[in-house]
């Protein structure tokens, strides 16, 4: 498992945490922040699922 596939979802988890504290204290910009994150989280997360992906593919090519 490549490592941004673990960062990304940390960076999910840490956004769904602000954007809930900012919904809890009305506060836009936790808000805001939490989902900039979360979204940001997805991507790292996404990008570490194609490395994981080429990866295999790779290995595959050589046991051929």
């Amino acid at each position: 498992m490549d490592a941004d596939r673990i960062k990304g979802k940390l960076k999910q988890v840490e956004g769904k945490a602000l954007d809930i504290k900012g919904d809890f204290t009305d506060d836009p910009s936790d808000d805001l922040r939490g989902k900039v994150k979360h979204a940001e989280g997805k991507v790292q997360e996404a990008w570490g699922k194609s490395k994981d992906a080429v990866r295999k593919a790779s290995n595959e090519a050589e046991d051929i």
